[in-house]
């Protein structure tokens, strides 16, 4: 990037933008010497560690949009991300950031790809938003519910297009199923079943690198670890806990409960009709290494949760009773969905493309394609399958089973006013302290 064309310094950034103070919303379009038709979306991505690339790719395969902008507080990562996106469109268009509010900052940018870390969400998104950016935002929503509900509101407000990075709303199978469930055809639903994950995975070496350090010792220079750990607590560099393996620690992550959530919860709310819902009762148990640990987040849980309607659903991790996916127990039958398939107690629903025409009274929303889907709403202005409200109500179970467990105690919830009922220490836990200087405002 040519920073002596930019009148907005990175130190006036960091001085001004870290601190909640409202950053000039308008820059002169010739600085970035940008000529596109009138139809294509011009899209940046902020963060390139593991879901950054994968989302890119599905960005960089459609015609109607051109990557123009990568940010990414790691050098060596930033360079993989602009040499990525320049190869593909064999030139040198694509900018590198450091600081995402440089990018945000530009007016020729109309969408966002945010695949950071989950403790950076709500300050990206949230600026994404103020700045009229269009987001396809990775899921969990966010690190804490207050976080999520201050996206939730920023979305609104300022009237962007949010798709959460909950795919499997996208996937035929998974529509399919859940309308079996809208429709009735189990009979009155009894119980749902949500299997997660347990455990803690090295993707550093699941991706074929080397079993990273579990010693403290000093970042390396390519990254900048100051910001990169950002608004939460400062911690000693480890670089275990670090790229990818961010997820099992609580500082910045939440575990396989809510790397999860966002999936197969949100399948569940999709055949429950509780998209705009969630549990009215919440109890947790899980088992955790000391919170000393490099990776600390629970190994193994199950989350109990009463539901309106008297639907009793069960979270669970590391629980032979619970197989991965989703499955729901009506009194009529039963249905599981996984990523390979569904399987139903009632032989006629499996193998159809869609319901016959008289079975199928409520039809959910048909994507064709998760980013596909993000861009056509772009340009119609129309909800795409999974809005941040959606994603909002499909994490809150996982945090608040989180909650439950960290605090031993059955909780109580109003799905209405959003809180925590008659527990001041469980509700302060819906919250997190920001590190100085960053604020979410």
């Amino acid at each position: 990037m040519n920073r002596t064309a930019n009148p907005l310094s990175r130190r006036h950034f960091i001085s001004t933008a870290a601190a909640g103070l409202a950053l000039p919303a308008i820059l002169p379009s010739s600085i970035f010497g940008q000529n596109r038709p009138s139809n294509q979306i011009t899209v940046g991505v902020i963060g390139w560690g593991m879901q950054g690339p994968e989302d890119t790719r599905a960005f960089l395969a459609a015609n109607d949009c051109r990557l123009v902008a990568a940010c990414d507080v790691d050098q060596q990562h930033l360079n993989d991300a602009v040499d990525t996106i320049n190869q593909h469109y064999q030139n040198k268009g694509c900018q590198a950031y450091h600081d995402y509010r440089e990018l945000l900052a530009r007016p020729d940018i109309d969408a966002v790809i945010i695949a950071v870390p989950d403790h950076w969400h709500a300050l990206v998104a949230t600026e994404a938003a103020r700045q009229k950016k269009d987001v396809y935002g990775e899921k969990p929503l966010a690190k804490t519910i207050a976080e999520q509900q201050a996206i939730v509101r920023a979305v609104q407000q300022h009237k962007i297009i949010w798709q959460t990075g909950s795919w499997r709303r996208s996937q035929a199978s998974y529509r399919r199923a859940a309308e079996i469930v809208r429709n009735g055809l189990l009979g009155k639903l009894k119980n749902v079943e949500v299997g997660l994950l347990d455990g803690h995975l090295d993707f550093i070496t699941q991706f074929g690198g080397t079993e990273p350090s579990r010693s403290i010792q000093p970042p390396p220079p390519e990254l900048d670890y100051e910001t990169w750990i950002g608004p939460s607590q400062m911690q000693p560099y480890i670089q275990a806990r670090v790229h990818m393996n961010w997820r099992w620690n609580y500082n910045t992550g939440g575990g396989m409960l809510m790397d999860w959530i966002g999936h197969h919860c949100d399948i569940a709310h999709w055949g429950m009709d509780c998209d705009r819902s969630g549990p009215l009762e919440i109890e947790g148990h899980g088992d955790f290494p000391p919170t000393t640990d490099v990776f600390n987040t629970a190994t193994t849980y199950r989350i109990e949760l009463k539901y309106p309607g008297d639907i009793h659903m069960t979270i669970a991790g590391g629980d032979p009773a619970i197989e991965q996916g989703t499955k729901w127990i009506g009194t009529d039958g039963w249905l599981a969905v996984t990523e390979w398939g569904f399987e139903c107690s009632k032989p006629e629903f499996t193998g159809r493309k869609n319901l016959p025409a008289d079975l199928r009274k409520v039809k959910l929303y048909e994507s064709p394609g998760h980013a596909r889907n993000f861009l056509d709403c772009v340009k119609s202005r129309q909800p795409a399958v999974a809005p941040v409200e959606t994603g909002h109500h499909s994490t809150i179970p996982g945090h608040l089973g989180l909650i439950s467990m960290l605090t031993g105690r059955k909780l109580r919830w109003d799905v209405e006013r959003e809180e925590i009922i008659n527990d001041t220490a469980a509700s302060k836990l819906l919250s997190r302290a920001y590190r100085s200087p960053w604020k979410l405002t």
